[in-house]
Formats: C-alpha cells, sequence, structure tokens
C-alpha cells in the first residue's frame, strides 16, 4: 500500500505544479488555452485525490471481511 500512495501522490503533486503553471501562465499571457489547461489539471488533480481515497476505503472494507471471523 505504501508504493501505492507515493505513486498516488506523486502524480497528485505533478498535476496541481501543473495546474498552478498552467495559472501563472494564463495570468501573464491571457490566453484562454493556458486557462483550459488549468482547470484541466484541476479536475484530474481532484480525480486522482478521490481514487485514492476510494482504493484506501474500499482496501480496509475488503480487509476487514477477510479477517471477520478470525480471533
Amino acid at each position: 500500500m505504501t508504493i501505492f500512495r507515493w505513486i498516488i501522490g506523486v502524480l497528485a503533486l505533478l498535476m496541481a505544479v501543473g495546474a498552478v503553471l498552467s495559472l501563472a501562465i494564463n495570468l501573464g499571457t491571457d490566453s484562454p488555452v493556458w486557462l483550459d489547461r488549468a482547470r484541466r489539471f484541476r479536475r484530474w488533480t481532484g480525480l486522482v485525490a478521490l481514487f485514492w481515497f476510494n482504493v484506501e476505503v474500499w482496501g480496509r472494507v475488503l480487509v476487514t471481511i477477510i479477517h471477520w471471523n478470525r480471533g
């Protein structure tokens, strides 16, 4: 699970950096293309975060079900 968390963390960080840089470029050049890219990166960052949360929760549920009757 630790490797999964690192991979998700790095992906989320890259997406967030891409969103911030795209927004900065948009503010500097006033190009609507960069604003669209910033929004797209922001949405992908949220998607990665929700995917991580979903895997964490359902992973715990699965482990609990597997170990339910063990003392």
